[in-house]
This record gives structure tokens, C-alpha cells and sequence, in this order.
């Protein structure tokens, strides 16, 4: 029986009318009793507290690309093979894209800055284990031990910068700084670890995180207040898992594709990451207190910026592939030269981030979004216009001028949606934000890397007298042409190399054309679905499905 069906349409009437002249009862009194109190501001003790919560954050990025000059010695000192040195810088990433999820709920369970502390002495203990291996089984178990601590450093930090900074506008300046820390350990990497070589052995990279893992747990009880959902329910293990297997799944097909081709085995994994994925989301919705809200994804900012994120995530992770590939085997650099070439448009992407807040705070962020992808396209297309000989300076230009465009993208994403999810869930939506960006990373490796393969290897022409195994090796990469060059009588070696370097520079070009219309598609859809946004801490309404009330739970002993 339909409840409701013969209930007689006056009444229904009636009762409307009066639900309509309460609600304007209520807005008048709402009115008359004044503004709104502002929010409160953060004084210096906060500020200081953001400068302690950026260290883990570029520490966690600094631990990975520190790593790629390290490699070759840790390999030579540890008898290590071909395979476990990937182990050693795969494992890392991998497992960090799979415990964010699992970190942000359970910051959000057992405190964030708790948690953030926990992760930061696990963190400086098995940095100084790591140190010391003595095998690389050893090392690999010790890095997967540092990628799930890292992964407590993020979710939290961002949860921690929304309690700590409640004004919208100086949480923006706050979310810079942040973005501003990741992207300088992620620059400085191999510079520093370029240096500490020069100087020390390899176990010296790891150390640098001792001290000031111990600075953070001096310093952070005292500065950094905390927080949490005191309403938060137990972890839903089955969903922990679900999540893990998931992502490790999906991003190690990805990687796996991106790095060695078609293959049947990182085809499966993909198949069944997304599965699994499918069968996690599903058991989100039926529980009660999910390990993730999937609610989130229906706040239109939310949405909005994470996928803002991950697409130019794709992009500027696939391009950096190939960037890299370009400063080495068509420029000839060093890996230590090439990454001192790229801290250049490195420091203008963090100039960048800088000056998109404040304009973010004047103007729509919409605005600033559309103009800084339109930016980038035209970045782009100055990349697709290097050529095979010569080109350092044309690429250089041209990837400064796509970062100082995409430079805009996280700070603002990370602030849009930390600004519209209800605060008790600021850790679930923490780790939402990074993973969606360790996603799109993994994606632009594997869909780009694969696209510029396969016109590599369909557009090369190996010039005759070239021996079949040399030919082969040729036809697969441009690191094969170059390497098999080396092994040639220099007339031939070098018409090899050429060739090769000019079908590389042609698929690359092929590669930012794409990559341009990409970035001007996305300015369409960012302009179109998030127009309405009003300028970061602007007292404009927030649109249909904006950010619940406050109902977070803060120790007020602690209160910055």
C-alpha cells in the first residue's frame, strides 16, 4: 500500500505553505540578528606549524626522485639485478598510492595529527634501517615500510591545514606553501642526491630524513593542533584491502604497459584492478560509515577538482617521461645535467603556484583554472616544435611556459576541495586528492609512453647495412637505437642515431599536440562546471551540494 496516496491534495498544500513561511521566518531572523561571524585567523603559532607539516611532504617526494641517481650505486653495492633495482623505486610509489585511501579515514578515526606523528617516527626509523641494508630484498621490504608510513604525511597535513587555517583565504595561501614544499622535494631530488654521492655513499640520501623526521616530533605536539571525527566508526577492513589490491593493481599494469608494452600479465592486473575497484565502490555504498564517502564525489567542487587533477596529472607525468628521454638520448645529458636543466621551469612552476592564490582570491578560480590550462596548451605547442638537433632551449622555454600555466591546478584543486567537504571528513578527502594525482601520474606514464612507443616504432626507418639484431634493437625504443649505435662502425652508428633521434622528436612533437588540445578541452570543462565558484573566501553561496556545517571536533587545548 502507497503511503500517502489518498492524502487529500489541500492538505499537502497547506502543509507546504507553512513549511515556506517558517523558512522565511527563519531567514529574517537570521538576517536581522546581524552578519555572520567572520572566521577566525590564524596567528604566527599556525604559521609556524604549516612550516613543520611541510617538511614530511617534501620529504616524502624528496625520497622518491632522490633515488634515481642513487640507484646505479645501491645496485653495484648490493649485487642487486636489473629487476629488484625497479623493485627499490617502484614499491615505493606503488604502495603509497594504495595506503592513502586507508591513511585519510583512519587520521580521521584516531586523530590526524596522531597519526602524522606515528608515520613521522616510523618514517625516521626505517630511513636510518635503509641506510644500512645489506641486501636488496632488505632494502625493498624497508622502502615498502617507508612508502606506508609516507603515505600518513599527506591526507593528514592537508586535513591539519583546514583546521589550522579556518579563514577560506589564508587556508589558500596555506595550501601554496604546501604545494610549494611537494614540488621542491620533487625538483631537489636528484640535485641533492647528486651532491650527497659526490660526497658520501648511497645510504646518505636516506639519512637526511633522520633529523628532521626528529624535528617534526619535537616540534609538531606543541604547534600543530588536532583533530578528528569523533563520531568515525571502526575500519572496515574488507574495504582496506579492496582498496589496496586495487590501486596496486591498477597501477602496476599501468606501469608495467608504459614500460615494457603489451603484455598479458599488467593487461589482467588493469582488468582486475578496475574490478575490484567496481566491487569496493559498491560495498561503500552500503555501509554505514564507509572507508570512503562516496558522497564526496557528488559535491560538484569536489569532483570537479579531482578530476582536474588526475587529467593534468596524465598529461604532465607522460610529457615528463618524454622530456627526460629527449634531455638524454637526443640532447645526450647526464641524468645529474638533466635534472639541473629542469629545476629551471621547476622554480617557475613554484612562482607560479604563488601568484595563482592570490589571483585566486580576486578573480574566480574558474578564471584563473581556464587561463592557466590555456597557458599550457600554448606550452605545448612550443614543445612540439623542438627539433632533433639543437632543441635544449626551445624544449626548456616550452616546458616553462606549460608549468607556469598547469602550476595553478593543484594548490587550487587541494583548496576547493578540502574548502567544500565537511571537515570531519577532511582526511578521507585528503587522501582522495592524492591519490587522484598518483593516478593520473600513473596513467600519463602508461597512455603517453605507450602512444609515443608505438609512433616510434611504426614511423622509424633503420638504415640498410644495419645488422638484423642491431635493427631490431633499434626498432624498439630510442634507448635501444642509441645503445646499438654505440656498437656500429661510426657511418653507420651514426646514421642510426639520427634516424632514431628524429622519429623519437617526431612522435614527441605528436605527443604536445595532443597533449595542447587536452589542456583546451579541460579549460572548456573547467570554465563550464565551475564558473559559479566565487573567488577563495568570497561570501558568495555556495552552490547545490556545497560543504555540509562544520561539525568537526578540535581539541580546543591545542587550538592554534
Amino acid at each position: 500500500m502507497r503511503q500517502g496516496a489518498d492524502r487529500p491534495v489541500g492538505r499537502d498544500i497547506a502543509t507546504r505553505s507553512a513549511i515556506i513561511w517558517m523558512e522565511k521566518q527563519v531567514m529574517t531572523t537570521e538576517f536581522a540578528s546581524g552578519p555572520h561571524p567572520a572566521p577566525a585567523r590564524a596567528g604566527a603559532r599556525a604559521w609556524i606549524g604549516l612550516a613543520v607539516l611541510s617538511l614530511p611532504t617534501m620529504l616524502v617526494f624528496l625520497d622518491l626522485t632522490v633515488m634515481f641517481l642513487a640507484l646505479p650505486h645501491i645496485t653495484v653495492d648490493l649485487d642487486a639485478s636489473a629487476l629488484q633495482g625497479l623493485w627499490t623505486i617502484d614499491i615505493y610509489s606503488f604502495l603509497i598510492a594504495g595506503s592513502l585511501v586507508t591513511m585519510g579515514r583512519l587520521g580521521d578515526r584516531v586523530g590526524r595529527r596522531r597519526l602524522l606523528l606515528i608515520g613521522a617516527g616510523a618514517f625516521g626509523l626505517l630511513s636510518f634501517a635503509a641506510a644500512f641494508s645489506t641486501s636488496p630484498e632488505m632494502l625493498i621490504a624497508l622502502r615498502a615500510g617507508l612508502a606506508v608510513a609516507g603515505a600518513t604525511f599527506m591526507p593528514c597535513t592537508l586535513a591539519l591545514i583546514r583546521t589550522m587555517f579556518p579563514d577560506p583565504k589564508q587556508m589558500a595561501k596555506a595550501m601554496a606553501v604546501w604545494t610549494t614544499a611537494g614540488m621542491a622535494g620533487l625538483c631537489l631530488g636528484p640535485s641533492v642526491g647528486g651532491l650527497l654521492l659526490n660526497s658520501f655513499w648511497w645510504g646518505s640520501v636516506f639519512l637526511i630524513a633522520v633529523p628532521l623526521m626528529g624535528l617534526l616530533l619535537v616540534i609538531g605536539p606543541r604547534l600543530v593542533p588536532e583533530s578528528r571525527d569523533e563520531n568515525a566508526a571502526r575500519l572496515d577492513f574488507t574495504s582496506v584491502g579492496l582498496s589496496l589490491v586495487a590501486i596496486l593493481a591498477i597501477i602496476y599494469g599501468l606501469k608495467e604497459l608504459a614500460r615494457n608494452g603489451w603484455a598479458p600479465v599488467p593487461a589482467v592486473a588493469c582488468v582486475v584492478g578496475v574490478l575490484i575497484g567496481v566491487m569496493f565502490v559498491r560495498r561503500q555504498r552500503r555501509l554505514a560509515d564507509p572507508l570512503l564517502d562516496m558522497s564526496l564525489f557528488r559535491i560538484p567542487a569536489v569532483a570537479g577538482a579531482l578530476t582536474l587533477f588526475m587529467v593534468t596529472g596524465v598529461v604532465q607525468a607522460g610529457t615528463g617521461l618524454l622530456i627526460a628521454q629527449y634531455l638524454q638520448l637526443v640532447e645526450g645529458l647526464s641524468p645529474f645535467v638533466a635534472a639541473l636543466w629542469l629545476i629551471v621551469p621547476s622554480l617557475v612552476a613554484i612562482a607560479g603556484v604563488q601568484l595563482s592564490i592570490p589571483l585566486a582570491t580576486r578573480l574566480r578560480p574558474s578564471w584563473v583554472l581556464t587561463g592557466g590550462l590555456l597557458t599550457s596548451a600554448v606550452g605545448m605547442v612550443v614543445i612540439s616544435r623542438v627539433p632533433s638537433v639543437g632543441g635544449l632551449a626551445v624544449l626548456i622555454v616550452g616546458v616553462c611556459i606549460s608549468y607556469a600555466g598547469v602550476s595553478a591546478v593543484p594548490a587550487i584543486s587541494n583548496q576547493l576541495t578540502m574548502q567544500a567537504t565537511p571537515p570531519e571528513r577532511s582526511g578521507s578527502a585528503g587522501s582522495l586528492s592524492t591519490t587522484s594525482g598518483e593516478l593520473g601520474n600513473a596513467l600519463g606514464i602508461a597512455a603517453i609512453g605507450s602512444l609515443a612507443t608505438v609512433l616510434y616504432t611504426s614511423w622509424v626507418a633503420v638504415p640498410p647495412g644495419i645488422p638484423a639484431d642491431a635493427s631490431a634493437a633499434a626498432k624498439e625504443d630510442l634507448a635501444g637505437a642509441v645503445a646499438t649505435s654505440q656498437t656500429l662502425s661510426p657511418p653507420l652508428g651514426d646514421q642510426l642515431v639520427t634516424a632514431a633521434r628524429e622519429t623519437f622528436t617526431s612522435a614527441f612533437s605528436v605527443v604536445a599536440i595532443g597533449c595542447a588540445v587536452t589542456m583546451l578541452v579541460l579549460a572548456a570543462v573547467v570554465y563550464a562546471t565551475m564558473r559559479h565558484v566565487g573567488p577563495i573566501g568570497s561570501e558568495e553561496p555556495e552552490p547545490e551540494g556545497g560543504p555540509a556545517a562544520p561539525r568537526d571536533t578540535e581539541v580546543a587545548a591545542d587550538r592554534g
